[in-house]
């Protein structure tokens, strides 16, 4: 059985930082898989945050550069997502996605490319 499970979320300050983790189940980290991280607010659609690519490159949105960073340990089947400076924008639920590709190095920011999803972990930050 496929699965991702998120955790880490909570309530924070501005300001304050929070460290997501996304624990698959069923696959195994290979260099086949794209990873990401995506959010989505109330009344908006879910957009990418943060994606690794199947050799471990991180590629961000614009809203967090130099603010988050996505982290995998392969061992662990777990991917993180370190966030720093947070503001009340950064609000959201927390999903982690993943798709398992055929060519070592694909990936996209596109949410509906991904296929194996997670529950999600809510974010508030006031």
């Amino acid at each position: 059985h496929v699965q991702l499970v998120e955790s880490g979320g909570g309530s924070v300050r501005a300001g304050g930082s929070l460290r997501l983790s996304c624990v698959a189940s069923g696959f195994t980290f290979s260099s086949y898989y794209a990873m990401g991280w995506f959010r989505q607010a109330p009344g908006k659609e879910r957009e990418a945050v943060a994606v690794t690519n199947p050799r471990g490159l991180g590629y961000y949105g614009d809203s967090v550069k130099g603010r988050f960073t996505i982290s995998r340990d392969i061992a662990e089947n777990t991917l993180y997502l370190q966030m720093n400076s947070l503001v009340p924008e950064d609000t959201a639920m927390y999903y982690c996605a993943a798709h398992q590709t055929s060519v070592g190095g694909t990936w996209s920011l596109d949410p509906t490319w991904y296929d194996i999803w997670g529950q999600g972990t809510q974010v508030t930050v006031s």
